[in-house]
């Protein structure tokens, strides 16, 4: 039976230019020029307040007092656009720069969204902060670490949950500005009255002040080893980046944007690509208070039975939960797959058997796919860069660059890796010079890190697919290379619906072995009760005899010592955040667990586990 057509979707570049170096050396660019962007993004909010005022900006249900999601409440761009004007005159009032600019403690909110909106009419940075450093860290070292950065001249917090974080991080003479709630012992200024700020001419004065090289904010890495950076986001990285999704990604433009979204606005996913999207296009953002963890993914599945996105963006976990929902829930699948012409994942490898389960439910609904779109991209570079040319996508797949964007292939130890330079790439990184400097290649091109190869060496207009992050690879005792990015995906692939990600040890050793997390479908396949320690259900027959297929199954499929799985542990503790295990987006460091799990991973190859599986075959 032949495969249903796909839901038409335009793919804005499908050919690239490709030049020789020196040996070793490549220069790949789409086959068409970046055009013309604005200045400034908030010049993109004041067409929409102006051609759309009553059109809804955002919109985020009502926390109820018992802990409950009420109606939404909807902010119209003409709402945002005065209220912005008022945080922005206060702002102004302070003195604050980017020698002192407003650090953000708090989740994806209205009022993080206002504020973020008055920052940048007023020329002052914003650093929207992970709220695990504030809600889960137990030390705030990374909080800290943050203050000590960029030396902010106001803080601000949604709730009194952010209060044990305020006393132990913020000094007691520094502003602290919060939407309800109070810090017992100082001083706080209300959101509303921030909001309540008369506008004066100062403001449009302000505006006009700013350009392309104004910093807009800064986001943190994730850290892992390190303490995270601080990436320098100015309006010209923000608006090329802006102007290059729409010339790669054409649905954008096509008709005004809904968006379900739940991406924390820290990161670049969530807080540049998708936060910007709907300002550029004037769109609609539902905020999502859901997530994909088994206490949360709930409300994402209420929010989308209820808004019908026009594109859909998440990390693999969520679809894969939506996928799993989809089976069953038809007023999902019906509201879900209505009007999208687009999904997009990014942040880890989808497994082929999600992908599938998806097409299937789409097949069943609407007698058509959505295209799974998705590319390759970092914070450093706005983030988006490379992004896919047909609908015909595979796992690992990302594409061709961006227009505007210059990419650099260069060989590296049997690899290839992908560096950029374009507007949409950083500065560099906020009083880290050291860190900028090796950053960039002599010819400004910015390092990533992540390697490449070509989907189809006979045809460069295909474009790249991953080949995993070099500094992950490793050697074993023998001398032999294994690639961890692409047998990681194997295994996660091929253990589906059990593994939710998995990190590859040996390094220096004789034989590539594995801990695995698992996903909550563990405990049904078990048989036990939802009390039952999740020790107890990694050690249960059913699981065990599970995993062992898995890997006969990989020990099969080996072509070699780099690609054969020796040995693998089950990891009944989850990642962390407060360790750098794990990001707000639910990607794994691969690095971080190695060096928080240093003694399993011995135990794991001196056969200490208290169970360890291994090939039987």
């Amino acid at each position: 039976m032949c495969a249903a057509p796909f839901r038409p979707l335009h793919f804005g570049v499908t050919r690239v230019t490709l030049q020789d170096g020196v040996p070793g050396t490549h220069y790949l660019s789409a086959d068409q020029s970046l055009k013309t962007f604005p200045d400034r993004l908030t010049d993109r909010f004041e067409h929409w307040a102006s051609a759309a005022p009553l059109r809804s900006w955002m919109a985020r249900r009502v926390q109820l007092a018992d802990s409950k999601l009420g109606d939404w409440q909807h902010i119209t761009y003409a709402q945002a656009w005065q209220t912005a004007r008022s945080i922005a005159q206060g702002l102004i009032h302070r003195g604050l720069s980017q020698e002192r600019p407003v650090v953000i403690l708090s989740e994806n909110s209205l009022e993080h969204g206002l504020l973020a909106l008055g920052c940048m009419l007023a020329g002052v940075p914003f650093v929207p902060t992970s709220p695990p450093y504030s809600l889960i860290s137990q030390d705030f070292d990374k909080l800290k670490h943050v203050m000590r950065t960029v030396t902010p001249g106001l803080v601000f917090a949604s709730d009194a949950r952010y209060a044990k974080a305020i006393a132990a991080t913020v000094p007691a003479d520094l502003e602290v500005l919060m939407h309800e709630g109070v810090v017992p012992g100082r001083s706080v200024t209300s959101f509303a009255s921030l909001c309540a700020t008369p506008a004066t001419p100062q403001v449009e004065a302000a505006i006009a002040a700013t350009g392309p090289d104004t910093i807009v904010k800064f986001l943190f890495t994730s850290g892992s080893t390190k303490m995270p950076k601080a990436v320098i986001n100015t309006q010209r990285l923000w608006c090329a980046n802006q102007q290059q999704m729409t010339q790669s990604m054409p649905v954008l433009a096509e008709e005004p944007l809904v968006l379900v979204d739940w991406l924390p606005w820290n990161h670049t996913f969530g807080g540049n690509h998708n936060f910007g999207m709907v300002i550029f296009h004037g769109g609609t953002l539902y905020i999502d208070d859901g997530k994909p963890t088994p206490t949360l993914m709930h409300e994402t599945l209420r929010n989308l039975r209820e808004i019908a996105p026009t594109v859909y963006f998440n990390v693999p976990t969520g679809f894969e939960a939506i996928a799993l929902a989809m089976k069953h829930d038809d007023a999902l699948r019906k509201n879900l797959l209505s009007r999208v012409k687009m999904f997009f994942y990014a942040g880890a490898a989808l497994a082929q058997p999600v992908w599938d389960s998806l097409y299937e439910s789409q097949e069943r609904e609407i007698g058509q796919r959505i295209v799974m779109a998705t590319g390759l991209g970092m914070t450093e570079s706005g983030p988006f860069g490379i992004f896919v040319t047909s609908p015909h996508v595979r796992a690992g797949d990302l594409g061709v660059p961006t227009p505007g964007l210059e990419l650099k292939l260069v060989d590296t130890d049997g690899k290839t890796e992908v560096r950029y330079r374009g507007p949409n790439v950083t500065p560099g990184y906020w009083r880290n010079p050291e860190e900028t400097a090796n950053s960039f290649d002599d010819e400004g091109f910015f390092r990533t890190g992540d390697a490449v190869k070509w989907i189809d060496e006979t045809d460069v207009h295909l474009g790249l697919k991953f080949d995993g992050r070099i500094a992950e690879d490793f050697k074993l005792a023998t001398g032999t290379f294994v690639s961890v990015g692409p047998l990681r995906s194997k295994i996660i692939a091929a253990g589906a619906p059990y593994i939710q990600d998995v990190v590859l040890t040996g390094i220096n050793m004789n034989e590539v072995g594995a801990m695995v997390f698992c996903t909550p479908a563990v405990r049904t396949l078990s048989g036990l009760s939802a009390q039952t320690a999740m020790s107890d259900v990694l050690n249960s027959a059913p699981v065990l005899l599970q995993f062992q297929k898995i890997v006969d199954d990989l020990f099969k499929a080996a072509t070699g010592s780099a690609s054969r799985i020796a040995r693998l542990c089950l990891l009944s503790e989850p990642p962390t955040i407060d360790k750098g295990e794990i990001t707000d987006k639910g990607s794994i460091n691969q690095g971080s667990v190695l060096k928080h799990r240093a003694d399993t991973v011995l135990a794991l190859h001196e056969d200490r586990l208290h169970f360890i599986v291994k090939p039987s075959i």
